[in-house]
């Protein structure tokens, strides 16, 4: 093949790995910063994340909106209500324990899973006090009820594969492994 030509079909597929733009059954890459309300890092990846974009839970919807259309290098900046981030705190996942139930080395901040008897479903629950006998557990995520701000720059995007859709996720590098 002639130089020029080379050179012609390189620029092209250059230009068209960076000009993809986040769609239905992308597969993105990103780094993002989270920051409370008052400006506080309270979230910063160390490694890209990789999700599936287009409506599989993999990321939050509000933060999946604001990429849908986004393109390689652009940053996104979503700033969430309690609501639209990790819920509002549900005062019924709040609870008190006796300590005995628990392990000796018990610490505030701990985390436990627990399965409910009669639908076999698991919960997660954060130690947040132990005091005169009585632990108090809560089943909230760690930032419900948080105003949060999200931001996030791209790094890439990619077609997912037939295997990636009807998983639900991203195989691979930084994605999910599936044991053979």
């Amino acid at each position: 093949m002639h130089t020029s030509v080379k050179l012609v079909f390189h620029l092209f597929i250059i230009l068209k790995l960076f000009s993809m733009q986040i769609s239905q059954d992308s597969v993105v890459t990103l780094n993002y910063t989270m920051f409370d309300a008052q400006g506080n890092i309270i979230d910063k990846n160390h490694d890209p994340i990789v999700y599936l974009h287009g409506g599989y839970d993999n990321i939050l919807p509000a933060v999946e909106a604001a990429l849908e259309g986004q393109s390689i290098g652009q940053t996104v900046t979503v700033t969430m209500e309690a609501d639209e981030a990790f819920g509002e705190i549900d005062p019924s996942l709040v609870h008190e324990e006796d300590v005995g139930l628990f392990p000796p080395d018990l610490e505030v901040g701990m985390m436990f899973e627990t399965r409910d008897p009669e639908t076999g479903e698991a919960a997660q629950f954060r130690v947040t006090g132990i005091d005169a006998g009585l632990v108090t557990v809560d089943g909230n995520h760690p930032l419900a009820g948080m105003k949060l701000r999200f931001d996030a720059e791209i790094l890439s995007v990619r077609a997912a594969t037939e295997e990636e859709i009807a998983h639900g996720h991203v195989h691979g590098e930084h994605g999910h492994h599936h044991d053979e």
